[in-house]
């Protein structure tokens, strides 16, 4: 800030000259002592000047309605929403998110630095402030095969950038407590610019929690329980309470939303769907669940505001106070979380959860954002399973979590599925094909507590190297559906009976579509009411549950083209013995 400006947001908070615009009558959430002040808030050049009685060349009576600061989400991935990042800010900033700090390592696997690049060029123009954290880990591990692999050198020239907070999630907690000298570069360099440095270590404990807290690691967004949550509090993490579409953790972690703990945790998204975003809402719906839940409002109101700006480190940011930017949200009440007008540097964005000015989108030039797949025509073949046993080691999955738990169960062969397919007892195939190369690599195994009773389903969002992903009852519909996915250059699809019965194309890396949020929800909402009558489990999302098997950080299991890895012990298992 020049001194000029400085000196108008003095005088204007001195109330020697006329504030430019005055909220009046309104009721502030003070997230300094919690209280809620009726006053007037005056807002010059973009930022807030006073608390108090004022006068502007423009006032706007909120008769009584309650300012909030802007809701930050503090860990979200903008390629999970299956929007170009236009569209999402269309889609959420209306519900009071007024900035994001986004991961984008999913389109930095396919894509690496160029990735990185279109992210930094599709947001500077929006209203809603998207900070970034860089990827820290692509790949995720040895075992991830993703289309590019970032070295520390490559990161480093984007931290001069001033919407770059940090080192993003650092997944690959084994070779972190080992010293790895690759990930303590990214990790020193974060350090040497004065960012911060994001983790993620499910089920780590111990003297292993101790060794990632040494290593630099700040924060943590993978605990599903309040004992890992409270140990990693107590070695001095932040906690980052995820409530997504995925992974649902906040009712675990309810105990950790009141103080003491309240202090040093914040409410993020990770991943949010598209039908989410429309119904419920972003971190509105999140303020909204804790409140039920019943959570203070003025507490859940800190955790997504001040405690995410103090984090990262954000000074300006996350509080209704003199000199902080005026990104409000206006609310009606403070138990529905009804948002009814948002200011973005103190000008009206959105009301009544409508954007006043849609912005233009910015679509990759890159042809290789655009065509991201490298791979042969998939054939029934590639499907077969060398039988080493009577015996098959299956990924079980966990409802509304991201871990993962083994199970063993017989080899079964019925008439119509593919051999090793069981539907009693809920098993069905499972195969990942890598796609960025056309090693000709592929991993097959076996799901259980999917739900699915016929057909296949196929998804090129498949954490975090985005290979295509298939699950299916037999091996012609599993084709079928992963042939789709393949020549869209990305997206989803359902096969039964040697039909396609839904598609939905992402061709943007293979993550995200060019569509409105509309158009993608009635094509993914069809694709979900199909998934359901062909048995999937009610309570999951068939497609972001389903993205997150091939990922080789989170225990217990996983599937990708190098075939079943026991996560916990980073290594290749069996799935026959």
């Amino acid at each position: 800030m020049d001194c000029q400006k400085r000196k108008n947001i003095i005088l204007s908070a001195s109330g020697s000259k006329k504030a430019q615009l005055v909220l009046k009558s309104a009721k502030v959430v003070n997230v300094f002592t919690e209280e809620l002040e009726e006053t007037d808030v005056a807002i010059s050049d973009g930022y807030i000047v006073g608390l108090g009685k004022y006068e502007g060349d423009m006032e706007v009576d909120l008769q009584g309605c309650f300012i909030c600061p802007g809701f930050i989400d503090g860990h979200m991935h903008l390629e999970s929403s299956m929007l170009a990042p236009g569209e999402f800010e269309r889609a959420s900033l209306p519900g009071g998110t007024t900035a994001i700090v986004a991961d984008p390592h999913e389109i930095a696997n396919v894509a690496g630095t160029e990735g990185i690049d279109y992210m930094l060029k599709a947001t500077d123009d929006l209203m809603m402030k998207v900070y970034f954290t860089l990827p820290s880990c692509v790949p995720s591990s040895k075992f991830d095969e993703p289309g590019e692999v970032l070295a520390a050198e490559q990161l480093r020239r984007y931290y001069d950038n001033e919407r770059v907070l940090g080192l993003a999630e650092l997944m690959d907690a084994h070779q972190t407590i080992k010293g790895n000298e690759e990930i303590l570069t990214k990790v020193a360099d974060a350090k040497k610019f004065g960012k911060i440095v994001d983790g993620h270590a499910p089920g780590l404990r111990g003297k292993q929690t101790n060794a990632y807290v040494a290593a630099g690691v700040q924060s943590d967004h993978e605990c599903a329980s309040m004992d890992e949550a409270m140990e990693k509090l107590r070695r001095g993490q932040w906690i980052m309470v995820r409530e997504g579409t995925a992974a649902r953790n906040m009712e675990a972690l309810l105990p950790l939303c009141k103080k003491p703990y309240s202090n040093r945790c914040m409410f993020v998204t990770d991943d949010r769907h598209p039908g989410d975003l429309l119904r419920d809402g972003h971190m509105d719906a999140v303020i909204r669940k804790a409140v039920s839940l019943g959570v203070d409002p003025v507490t859940a109101i800190k955790m997504c505001t001040l405690h995410t700006a103090q984090y990262f480190n954000l000074k300006e940011s996350g509080a209704v106070a003199p000199g902080y930017r005026a990104d409000l949200a206006v609310l009606s009440d403070l138990k529905d979380i009804e948002v009814h007008q948002v200011y973005i540097d103190g000008k009206l964005a959105a009301q009544d959860g409508n954007m006043l000015k849609k912005q233009p989108y910015k679509l990759p030039e890159n042809k290789k954002i655009w065509n991201s797949f490298h791979m042969i025509t998939i054939s029934s073949d590639q499907l077969k399973i060398k039988k080493k046993g009577d015996h098959i080691r299956a990924i079980k999955l966990i409802e509304h979590q991201l871990l993962t738990e083994e199970i063993i169960t017989e080899w079964t062969q019925s008439d119509g599925l593919a051999p090793g397919v069981n539907l009693s007892q809920d098993l069905v195939k499972l195969a990942v094909f890598e796609r960025h190369h056309n090693t000709g690599h592929v991993g097959v195994g076996f799901l259980q507590g999917y739900g699915l009773k016929a057909g296949a389903i196929a998804t090129s969002v498949a954490h975090d190297s985005h290979n295509l992903i298939v699950v299916g009852t037999n091996d012609e519909d599993m084709v079928i559906a992963a042939n789709s996915v393949r020549e869209q250059n990305g997206g989803l699809a359902i096969a039964k009976d040697g039909k396609i019965l839904g598609e939905l194309p992402l061709p943007i890396a293979g993550l995200m579509s060019q569509e409105t949020i509309e158009v993608v929800d009635k094509k993914l909402e069809h694709l979900k009411l199909t998934a359901l009558q062909l048995g999937v489990s009610e309570g999951i999302d068939p497609f972001m549950t389903l993205s997150f098997v091939s990922l080789p950080v989170i225990p217990k299991l996983r599937l990708n083209g190098h075939g079943l890895i026991d996560c916990e012990n980073q290594c290749l298992t069996d799935v026959t013995f």
